[in-house]
């Protein structure tokens, strides 16, 4: 039970961070400060659950063998639930929301946020979960960067989600569309299991091992 608070917990910061960033107005310092609520709650949790906060990063380390898929299912509820229970808070802190929803280009939307997310997990997977760089202490600073320079470059393209449980928050907060939520989705879970194959592919003796 402590690892799905824990998955709660960050998911939620992570979520009220991009919420309130957004809604109330952060400018271009919101990808600074999403990328740097992720890496410290990484940090605080990781030792606990992984710090996945993304369904989409859980389905990756669940196809590199090191999640149990006992845990694919609470993981993700926990993530999606401390995602909503942000998005429901941040009106209450910044008041209602004045920016308009995302209107996303289908092909472009959906090759952004696949590929972002694959270069997430694929961080993730190597810096987190390989042999090659067990024990390291840049684990948490290089999956924030990863999302701040995501951020950065695709968020004006995509909205710049590259996780489930914050598209599913943003569509609480109105920032996306629900009719296109499943674009992000696909798009997220697809991303998720080319960096799992990408993974295996280029450290085969990591290979449902553990570290």
């Amino acid at each position: 039970m402590h690892k799905y608070l824990a998955e709660f917990i960050g998911t939620f910061f992570l979520m009220l961070t991009i919420g309130c960033a957004v809604v109330g107005g952060a400018g271009v310092l919101t990808p600074l400060a999403i990328g740097s609520i992720l890496m410290v709650m990484i940090f605080a949790g990781g030792h606990i659950s992984g710090g996945h906060y993304n369904p989409a990063v859980t389905l990756a380390v669940f196809l590199r063998g090191r999640c149990p898929i006992s845990d694919v299912g609470p993981y993700m509820a926990a993530q999606v639930l401390g995602a909503a229970c942000a998005a429901w808070l941040t009106p209450v802190l910044t008041g209602p929301s004045a920016v308009a929803a995302h209107v996303p280009l289908l092909l472009p939307t959906l090759v952004a946020e696949a590929l972002w997310t694959c270069a997430l997990a694929y961080v993730v997977l190597n810096v987190a979960t390989a042999k090659g760089t067990a024990g390291n202490s840049f684990y948490g600073l290089a999956i924030g960067m990863t999302v701040m320079v995501g951020a950065t470059i695709i968020g004006p393209i995509s909205g710049g989600a590259f996780n489930p449980a914050v598209a599913v928050g943003a569509s609480m907060l109105g920032l996306f569309s629900w009719s296109n939520l499943w674009i992000y989705l696909v798009a997220h879970f697809i991303g998720g299991a080319v960096a799992a194959f990408l993974f295996v592919t280029l450290n085969p003796e990591d290979r449902l091992s553990g570290v």
